[in-house]
């Protein structure tokens, strides 16, 4: 007897193995409701697999279904905590690859967890054997459920309050080498490039505290070179101390020394896990500290277009776990990103609202319901020479880092920072004048180089660099010109 035979003459509840799809798992007349969670999966299924009964095993497996019927289901309001899907869409251009819409009950969730939603929404199913691949595009996070997280600590507009600093992108750099330097040389390079005009430094994600720098000795000289610059220029500073540590306790202890340097903001890294982030968030919040979450390890399970989860993802959990700034690509510099992809992050990280846009490769509308903001970070292989396009693409709302463009420049660190500080002074006086900037922006670089030394000279170092490559992660749906 086949499958679909047997079906037609079995009940639910008779004991054995049934399709996940007559089990009530797939239901295309199902209307979300307005608390429910929606996740947007791409489905690979493997050769002869049913595109629905994949997505039906997808709704199952991260919900309440296991591989056989079980007797103790009868014992729960079952189909009230069963994940739906109730669409599954052919993916443009890529045969066997399918978009599918899973509806979750709010109550299949811990309020205020993120680990709880991922192990719920990611734990298992990815390894399922009929899947070839399977990859978490988007998710809608219903309003109800946003209200119980706390959401970043501060949030764009508070910071800008900290830090008196308005009508532009905020500037960084990572220092360079990133690894290997002592404790008062970095310092060093921390005070020329503040100086130098810079808002923020930072450590990179792998500066923890290793021999040739303890985190201590590291903090006790960065904050001497903040504290100067602060003197010297009369503007408020920063550097993002990496707090990240093998243990929370750790964590805290490096954080609380940060704090009472009288540093405005520590960084952690991706890889500390959810938990250990959504308690640095608290602790952030509660100490008026910025929280800066360096997303290592992301493009481990984000890179790939068919298998792991997109980084709109990821944004959507930094937002609610309650970081103040998170990386979320350049488009123009040395690490993977798509221009429309790139923009669909910016959105999803800075507006209250955000409307679904597949061809950004935002597949469902996110309302924040008033949540602050996270500040964008652009950063990896971005000079002086592109500030319009990065103006252009990203507006004022984010931070430019530029480490080697800055620490790497002929002149010395200060004079790349100033570089830096010119050409965005420049370009940003140009857009508020109406100019074009995707047009005119060279002319004006050129035209402050004209006047800058330390501009005209990282112009010359830098200017025709690029990093033209495809990207791997592009959106499946091309916008379209409106009908005439």
């Amino acid at each position: 007897m086949s499958t679909i035979e047997h079906e037609t003459t079995t009940q639910r509840w008779d004991p054995g193995v049934h399709s996940y799809r007559s089990m009530g798992y797939f239901d295309a007349d199902y209307v979300p409701k307005d608390t429910d969670l929606i996740a947007v999966f791409r489905l690979t299924p493997h050769p002869g697999v049913d595109p629905i009964e994949a997505a039906a095993a997808v709704a199952g497996e991260s919900s309440t279904a296991t591989w056989t019927v079980v007797w103790t289901d009868r014992l729960t309001a079952n189909t009230h905590y069963q994940a739906r899907a109730y669409r599954v869409d052919p993916v443009p251009g890529r045969p066997g690859e399918y978009l599918t819409f899973v509806a979750y009950d709010l109550d299949l969730f811990e309020e205020g967890s993120i680990a709880n939603l991922t192990s719920s929404i990611i734990g298992n199913v990815f390894g399922f054997k009929p899947l070839a691949a399977l990859r978490l595009e988007d998710m809608r996070i219903p309003v109800a459920y946003v209200k119980t997280f706390q959401g970043p600590a501060h949030g764009i507009v508070m910071e800008r309050e900290l830090l008196n600093k308005y009508g532009r992108p905020l500037l960084g750099a990572t220092i360079k080498p990133k690894l290997g330097l002592s404790a008062r040389n970095y310092g060093r390079v921390v005070y020329e490039a503040c100086r130098g005009g810079l808002d923020f430094t930072k450590d990179d994600e792998n500066i923890n505290s290793q021999p040739f720098m303890r985190w201590r000795d590291r903090t006790l000289f960065v904050m001497e070179g903040v504290n100067k610059a602060m003197a010297e220029t009369g503007e408020v500073k920063g550097h993002y101390l990496n707090v990240t540590a093998g243990t929370m306790e750790a964590m805290y202890e490096r954080a609380e020394f940060a704090r009472d340097l009288g540093s405005l903001v520590v960084m952690i890294d991706l890889t500390i896990g959810y938990t250990a982030m959504q308690s640095m968030a608290n602790w952030a919040r509660a100490n008026s500290v910025l929280l800066h979450l360096h997303r290592a390890g992301h493009s481990t399970y984000t890179r790939q277009k068919t298998h792991g989860v997109s980084f709109r993802v990821i944004a959507k959990w930094a937002r609610l776990i309650g970081v103040d700034h998170l990386h979320a690509g350049t488009v123009v510099g040395k690490l993977e990103g798509d221009p429309a992809t790139t923009r669909g992050y910016y959105d999803t990280l800075r507006l209250d609202h955000v409307p679904a846009d597949p061809s950004h490769g935002l597949y469902v509308t996110q309302d924040w319901a008033s949540m602050p903001g996270v500040m964008p970070v652009a950063s990896g292989g971005i000079h002086a020479g592109q500030m319009h396009q990065l103006l252009d693409l990203f507006g004022d709302d984010a931070i430019l880092q530029f480490g080697g463009g800055t620490i790497g420049h002929p002149l010395g660190i200060a004079a790349g920072a100033e570089a830096n500080r010119v050409a965005l002074e420049a370009v940003v006086k140009a857009r508020n004048e109406g100019r074009d900037l995707l047009l005119e922006g060279p002319a004006v670089l050129r035209s402050a180089a004209d006047r800058n030394r330390p501009l005209d000279v990282a112009l010359a170092t830098w200017g025709d660099v690029t990093f033209d490559y495809a990207s791997t992660d592009a959106p499946d749906v091309l916008p379209t010109g409106t009908p005439s």
